[in-house]
């Protein structure tokens, strides 16, 4: 028996602004559906409920057990619960689904992504049914769905198409010996796949025989179907992908191109739209052959083309999306539609009464994707609780910037399901602007309680390649070789932290002598030692003053570097936004943004440029004394393999007493349905301890 949630009335909050930045076409009222159930979680599920309520239609939430208190449930006119916490179980279960249609009266049904998205059996089972699915029929969604018969498809619609086999590969004899036919790289890729999974790269004959294995298991768990295809693999390429549109009525129309070449193992980071690199004639090129695919599978709704573009602008299909993409924001804002209005619009029966030449393509517009997953850590998931989360909507309420979310302060980031947190989306007139924006964004951004990519992202937006655009599918491998290891600071970006510890350091004591009864700082108080990075530096602060939450000072660094600087925010408010000015000849004026993170002994942990550092703040006396302190011995962890993120292990390929090597596999553990094997460091015989649900650190195997 499902839980029936009707008119909660739980708090909210302020939600994105307006999901249609600039202007939208009609001629007439269309018609609508009264009620829709929503099949999905999270952010997407908040994103088709605030369309829907736009245009006064009413909603069904369906949750799994643990997420009965989440934003969609509570945005949601009415919510049932569909099962446990497993996805197979609940947000899969579509007999479940099934039942609370008829119970609820929902007249369609809008998928989301993810999930049941592109199941065709689903999609068939509402045609049945009489429920309206928004999204396209089922035979469209079962050709595009399969790679294999999708490739098949857009050679006979005049498609470009990858070089390789468009067939079920059998094993791995076969799979090296279209390998050899094709020459290496390839890519072993689920049949069913999507989102990057059951897809891996090889680049000779034992890379392929590990792949094929990983990526058959990875489509089984993630698909329930384990066939695989191989296809020459492009080299260095730029992922651009074209949104398209059909009524289904006649009318195809594709709104521009998005540029998706920054991922991180296949799967999206950073996209933007337009492409920097894509001319007008590129465009149109790629636009045609994708209604072309489209029109040959008489398609209905939004769906999205992508394809592998080389550096001489040749491009070849990859796959078709038959849904709405995660990156769908970006589009809107440059082209001014909302595409879940378009695609309500065209399940309801209506015509699309744009034409071509109507899409235009105004301005600039960047979405990062902010995990709960540590970048420092190869980007592996995090969860936990979010006991701090500020949008930076909250700051920037100019219409430009815009996260599309589905959690609050106080949930929980959970191992059953993506670890996506939020899509931050910003636009600007140019790239530039865009960037500028989506820099200043992420540096507002408050999340506590989980790792989070943030510290990636901000790095990127500094990246002299990134900005240049010059971009590629390798972009993260070929410029953070070694893995992420933080922002590398500047001198300047260097000052500008020391100046925020020394405005925090000084509101500190002049609260604690306040709070003692004495109303003026001590002389020395403006004289001590800020350490970044292990680096020294001698601070003097002149012409202090304070005035309710404003505090200025002129801060001295080292002597040589002088800084006039003031801010506004109390130490409560995580932000802090510095105005700085430096008293050189050449001056130049910055407002700078840090996050306090916490208080430390003897100084403070911040976010600054998107990293964290912790900062050392000591009088000159401290400073002299600690040079007398006993070092903190360092311990020895290369004698433990632990796990690098919570999940499940799915095989232990060693047993006590072997032997192993470097570079061997001991183990297989499972997260966000990603398979992750971990390797022996360096030779050794082994004692296994492994359990089948671990936590982060958890030792798994320890060298004798």
């Amino acid at each position: 028996m499902s839980t029936k949630l009707i008119g909660l009335g739980l708090p909210t909050r302020r939600m994105a602004p307006s999901i249609v930045p600039r202007r939208y076409y009609a001629t007439e009222q269309p018609k609508y559906f009264n009620k829709i159930l929503i099949a999905n979680r999270g952010e997407i599920a908040c994103r088709v409920i605030r369309t829907a309520k736009k245009l006064g239609i009413k909603t069904v939430a369906i949750h799994s057990e643990p997420d009965i208190n989440s934003l969609h449930v509570r945005m949601a006119d009415e919510a049932y619960c569909v099962g446990p916490a497993a996805s197979n179980a609940s947000y899969l279960n579509m007999d479940k689904i099934m039942q609370v249609i008829k119970e609820s009266g929902a007249e369609a049904v809008h998928p989301g992504y993810g999930f049941l998205s592109e199941n065709a059996k689903f999609a068939k089972l509402l045609e049945e049914n009489k429920v309206a699915f928004i999204g396209p029929n089922s035979f469209a969604m079962s050709a595009m769905g399969d790679k294999i018969e999708s490739k098949k498809l857009a050679q006979k619609a005049g498609v470009n198409v990858i070089p390789g086999r468009l067939v079920d590969i059998s094993g791995v004899p076969e799979m090296l010996q279209i390998a050899r036919e094709i020459g290496y790289p390839i890519m072993i890729k689920a049949s069913a796949g999507g989102g990057g999974k059951g897809m891996r790269i090889a680049w000779d004959d034992k890379e392929a025989e590990e792949g094929y294995r990983l990526a058959k298991q990875e489509a089984a768990s993630s698909f329930g179907d384990d066939r695989l295809l191989v296809e020459k693999y492009i080299d260095n390429p730029r992922h651009i992908e074209i949104q398209i549109m059909a009524d289904g009525q006649g009318t195809t129309l594709y709104f521009n191109e998005r540029e998706c070449s920054i991922q991180r193992r296949n799967q999206k980071v950073l996209e933007e739209a337009p492409s920097p690199f894509i001319d007008e004639e590129t465009r149109k090129a790629m636009g045609k052959q994708a209604c072309q695919l489209a029109e040959a599978v008489g398609y209905k709704s939004a769906g999205t083309v992508e394809f592998l573009v080389d550096s001489q602008r040749n491009f070849y299909f990859l796959e078709m999306n038959t849904r709405l993409q995660v990156e769908h924001p970006i589009t809107e804002y440059i082209t001014g539609v909302d595409l879940v209005e378009l695609m309500i619009k065209v399940a309801a029966g209506n015509k699309l009464e744009m034409t071509q030449s109507q899409v235009g393509l105004k301005g600039w517009a960047m979405e990062a994707r902010v995990y709960a997953e540590d970048p420092l850590r190869n980007f592996l998931p995090s969860i936990g609780r979010l006991n701090g989360y500020r949008e930076p909507t909250e700051t920037f309420k100019d219409g430009n910037t815009r996260v599309d979310s589905g959690v609050v302060e106080g949930d929980d980031i959970q191992i059953h399901y993506d670890p996506l947190i939020s899509k931050l989306v910003t636009y600007g007139t140019d790239r530039r602007e865009a960037i500028k924006r989506m820099s200043a964004a992420l540096d507002s951004y408050v999340i506590r309680g989980v790792n989070h990519n943030v510290p990636f992202l901000r790095s990127v937006m500094e990246h002299p390649r990134y900005i240049q655009g010059n971009l590629s599918t390798k972009f993260i491998a070929e410029e953070f070789p070694e893995g992420f290891k933080g922002h590398q600071l500047t001198e300047s970006q260097s000052d500008e932290l020391v100046v925020t510890a020394s405005l925090l350091h000084y509101n500190k004591q002049l609260r604690n002598y306040s709070q003692g009864g004495i109303h003026s700082v001590p002389k020395d108080a403006t004289n001590f030692v800020v350490t970044v990075e292990g680096k020294q530096h001698k601070i003097t602060l002149e012409d202090v003053q304070k005035s309710g939450h404003k505090l200025s000072a002129t801060v001295h660094i080292d002597g040589s570097r002088h800084y006039k600087s003031s801010t506004e925010t109390p130490l409560s408010q995580q932000v802090m936004q510095v105005d700085l000015e430096t008293t050189d000849k050449i001056v130049q004026n910055s407002v700078i943004v840090s996050q306090f993170i916490s208080a430390i002994p003897h100084g403070y942990r911040l976010q600054h440029y998107g990293s964290i550092y912790d900062v050392h703040v000591e009088s000159n006396r401290e400073t002299e004394l600690r040079s007398w302190m006993p070092k903190k011995k360092v311990v020895d962890t290369t004698k433990f393999l632990a796990s690098p993120m919570p999940g499940r292990v799915l095989s232990v390929n060693v047993k006590v007493g072997d032997e192993v090597t470097a570079g061997q596999e001991i183990a297989v553990v499972e997260a966000m349905k990603m398979q992750n094997v971990l390797r022996a460091s360096r030779d050794a015989k082994v004692s296994v301890q492994a359990n089948q649900d671990v936590q982060l650190d958890q030792v798994l195997v320890e060298f004798e």
